[in-house]
């Protein structure tokens, strides 16, 4: 230790950690900054020994700057700062680390203000507490709580799918704050594909899978939202396969949320969605009147103005698509009330909401619904108008004739008329899904959410390549 003696050094840091306390308060600087231990100065610069990679990764992307700048303060001498990942199997004699310095990971999450910036800011209002539990979603919040609360790796992975709006995040982050809650030991990480895809391509940029890779199998939860954005990466989808198993094998749970089941998931390596499939796999489904009114009087419970009931009736039964926009619905005519004054009512929500509300009027198209079937069943817009017979092709041909029953006012025969065929043939169609609805859970899925997307008008701002 040619430049500092070591117990000038640690007088050092204990000034700096002091003014950090002040500076950045308890919370931050007693979870996150409290276990480093400074080894050594040489050549002008301090090197520092982390307890852990995702501290290691948090403090050289947040904190560096203002650290060198207190101990700068203190020694003018220090140029520069090296953060070392302590790793007890490597340590000697000369440089002892205090047997209290072991791995304490918080909540880690993707801030969506930038690739590098992974703080706990996970939404404080997104808990068990505040999710409001239907038919259609509780299921999955019965095996979100299990995956919060029970100690032992029941089902692994946990697989959350739906479509945009329905509480997967809202889910995600309650277990994260649940897990923090009974066991704050418990190192949580989480992030979106995105982030991941990010962090391992600027890994293999900069040299350093390792440290990637020891960031990412060092926890005891790994979450990752919105698993379908790696689709088509293979090298990403090659290192979270292993990271996958790793965690696995070694009884670390994982929860997953995407837009889709896996096996709907295209461009993702077979292997993967079978090992992933061999955990507990949960859809969302579309939310149902009783569900989108329950959430509306929570949330108009802690609204400052008064939304009466019928209101909150009317917009349950008009806004189907999905939770997001119910609550903006919402939030919007409590602050029109606020800001021009007078009573929430049903006129003035429907001229505050004309826009959304104009969006449920259009009338949902036959071509639309062969768009939307075809696409969904993953087969092409020609097969399903073709003769074809095999049940592949068929089974969707007739679902899309029952929806064109269901969702028009055109007649059989005009409906025949957009598959080629003749009007008994959209007869037999409508009363075999009718039938299969009634014992087959699956199917009764299918057509909701079928129904749900044509109504929300998504054939009319999409493109689709068949």
């Amino acid at each position: 230790m040619s430049d500092c003696s070591q117990e000038a050094l640690q007088g050092q840091w204990e000034a700096v950690y002091g003014q950090l306390r002040q500076e950045l308060g308890d919370k931050i600087a007693l979870r996150w900054l409290k276990k480093i231990v400074p080894d050594r100065m040489e050549n002008n610069k301090v090197t520092l020994f982390v307890p852990s990679p995702c501290i290691h990764e948090l403090v050289k992307q947040n904190y560096a700057d203002q650290i060198l700048s207190l101990w700068r303060d203190r020694n003018p001498a220090v140029g520069g700062l090296t953060f070392q990942l302590h790793r007890p199997e490597l340590a000697d004699s000369s440089h002892p680390v205090p047997p209290e310095v072991v791995p304490s990971l918080p909540i880690l999450a993707e801030s969506g203000a930038s690739d590098e910036d992974m703080v706990s800011l996970l939404d404080p209002t997104h808990t068990f507490e505040s999710f409001v539990v239907g038919q259609p979603n509780q299921f999955a919040y019965a095996a979100a709580r299990k995956v919060a609360e029970d100690t032992s790796v029941t089902f692994n992975p946990l697989y959350l799918h739906s479509s945009v709006g329905l509480g997967k995040t809202h889910l995600m982050h309650a277990i994260a704050w649940q897990i923090k809650r009974l066991s704050p030991e418990k190192s949580v990480l989480y992030l979106s594909s995105e982030q991941f895809f990010h962090r391992f391509i600027k890994s293999l940029r900069s040299n350093t899978t390792d440290s990637f890779r020891d960031l990412f199998r060092s926890v005891d939860v790994l979450m990752i939202d919105d698993i379908q954005f790696i689709i088509g990466k293979k090298a990403t989808q090659e290192e979270f396969f292993h990271t996958f198993n790793d965690l696995i094998a070694r009884g670390k749970k994982i929860i997953l949320s995407s837009d889709s089941s896996p096996l709907d998931l295209q461009g993702i390596e077979d292997r993967l969605k079978t090992r992933i499939a061999q955990g507990l796999v949960v859809g969302i489904h579309p939310t149902s009147y009783e569900l989108r009114l329950g959430i509306l009087q929570e949330k108009a419970a802690r609204m400052p103005i008064a939304v009466p009931e019928n209101v909150l009736d009317f917009m349950a039964k008009t806004i189907t698509s999905n939770v997001r926009e119910l609550e903006g619905a919402l939030k919007r005519i409590v602050a029109h009330a606020e800001l021009i004054g007078g009573a929430v009512s049903i006129e003035t929500t429907r001229t505050v909401l004309r826009d959304i509300l104009n969006a449920y009027d259009k009338p949902v198209q036959v071509p639309d619904i062969q768009q939307m079937t075809a696409r969904y069943f993953g087969v092409s817009l020609n097969d399903l108008k073709s003769t074809r017979r095999d049940r592949r092709i068929a089974r969707p041909r007739q679902i899309a004739m029952y929806l064109a029953k269901t969702l028009t006012s055109l007649s059989l025969p005009d409906i025949a008329a957009f598959f080629g065929r003749d009007h008994t043939t959209v007869m037999h169609a409508v009363k075999t899904i009718e039938g299969l609805m009634t014992r087959d859970t699956q199917m009764k899925t299918d057509i909701a959410v079928l129904s749900q997307k044509l109504k929300e008008g998504e054939t009319h701002d999409r493109e689709y390549t068949l």
